[in-house]
């Protein structure tokens, strides 16, 4: 069962959360296996995917936001884009395109994505109800910190990424397999305006907003680091939060672990975002596809669904659309 933990420390402005997924996980990796034309990724791929879709339920569970968080890898490796689409009530989905050979059977993140140093990392929080004229908001870092070095794994780049677009100090440590996806995400809180440091002077809070310089946030920082990525991927939640902080006092929230609440697979592609697809491409070039093959399938990177359209559902889609393309498209 797929779980989510989300805990602050008592009296000091430090936040964090613990997710594992199990069943939701494994249901990703199910679909992509049984696509016939892909078959399963690379054990790679697999685990920087995995680690992807954990650190988006990791990112997704501290935001106050109606809709998607989608986290993307793109780059100049063989892994062209890696994409993890968490919602706001914990419905994921992840999928990859690979485009070659891996040069090796456990490459890291500079193999996988920034050969050539044109890797980036993007999250996008896409509004569920978008008002006229609201745009999705995202923030793009590169996969190399400022002295060029490039990030040899997705943590990396995730804490640079909250550093550089978010201004929070963050410790995050990630890992998967084919059975579990799992990730611990440990940050600083503003301190300033914080009711239980209420009696900080200005100065005080000015000092320890810094980023580096809280001494509690830099001492819990350190035990959450401590945590191996084995460790994380076969001890429980409640085993790994007690060895790491068992001198700590914990608040818990009530964990997320149901099939209504907690993370769980769950797919948003349909026949008509497919159809909205494939009139934007416009009917001259539908019908020149459907004339060579007899139709046009269309499948879903993300769950496997496969949508098909003949000529006569072609027909129906630019009935009355004088055969011109709408002035957006729709994707999957």
């Amino acid at each position: 069962m797929s779980e989510l933990h989300k805990f602050i420390f008592e009296d000091l402005p430090v936040r964090g959360s613990m997710v594992r997924l199990t069943d939701a996980w494994q249901e990703i990796l199910h679909r992509r296996a049984a696509n016939t034309e892909t078959g399963a990724h690379p054990s790679a791929v697999r685990q920087l995917l995995g680690e992807m879709t954990a650190a988006g339920v990791l990112m997704q569970s501290h935001i106050k936001f109606n809709g998607a968080l989608v986290f993307q890898i793109m780059g100049d490796g063989p892994v062209k884009l890696a994409v993890a689409e968490v919602q706001s009530d914990l419905r994921l989905r992840a999928a990859a395109t690979l485009m070659g050979e891996l040069p090796c059977d456990a490459c890291r993140l500079p193999e996988l994505v920034n050969v050539g140093g044109a890797g980036r990392c993007a999250v996008t929080l896409d509004p569920r109800d978008r008002l006229p004229g609201q745009q999705p908001y995202q923030g793009v870092v590169p996969l190399q910190d400022g002295e060029g070095r490039k990030f040899q794994h997705l943590s990396e780049a995730l804490q640079f990424y909250m550093r550089q677009s978010e201004q929070l100090d963050t410790v995050m440590i990630l890992a998967a397999n084919d059975e579990v996806a799992a990730g611990l995400m440990v940050q600083r809180m503003p301190v300033k305006g914080e009711a239980n440091l209420a009696a900080a002077t200005e100065s005080e809070s000015a000092e320890q907003d810094a980023q580096g310089l809280n001494e509690d946030y830099n001492r819990i920082a350190t035990l959450a680091a401590s945590l191996t990525k084995e460790e994380l991927l076969t001890l429980d939640v409640e085993t790994v939060l007690r060895r790491l902080f068992w001198e700590e006092k914990l608040l818990r929230f009530v964990p997320e672990h149901d099939e209504q609440q907690g993370p769980r697979f769950a797919c948003t592609c349909s026949r008509e975002r497919v159809a909205a697809m494939l009139v934007s491409l416009g009917a001259d070039e539908v019908e020149s596809v459907i004339a060579e093959r007899g139709s046009i399938e269309v499948g879903c990177d993300f769950c496997g669904q496969q949508y098909e359209f003949d000529a006569i559902d072609a027909a129906q889609l630019f009935t009355g659309a004088d055969k011109q393309p709408p002035s957006s498209s729709s994707m999957q």
